[in-house]
């Protein structure tokens, strides 16, 4: 079985960078919106949230490009033969 191939780190990192600007910006808003007095209480099950959702896209996404890179690479004609009883 040949290796499969690697994602390209360059174009994950350019991907998950959009979704992690996105996210710090919504971490901000969750602190900025919680109560005065009360900002653990009121942000931090929030930003848990927010960095757990994150954690499970950048696997997701890391997992399908590298999914993609390796369908991109494959031929389905390679290695197939068809029997010449078949062919007639």
């Amino acid at each position: 079985m040949e290796p499969m191939p690697r994602l390209n780190r360059d174009a994950y990192i350019a991907v998950m960078r959009q979704q992690v600007e996105a996210m710090l910006g919504q971490v901000a808003d969750a602190i900025n919106n919680a109560k005065d007095g009360e900002i653990i209480a009121g942000s931090e099950c929030q930003v848990r949230d927010l960095f757990g959702t994150l954690r499970q896209k950048a696997y997701e996404v890391g997992l399908q490009m590298r999914t993609d890179a390796a369908e991109a690479a494959f031929s389905p004609s390679a290695g197939r033969r068809v029997p010449e009883e078949a062919a007639e």
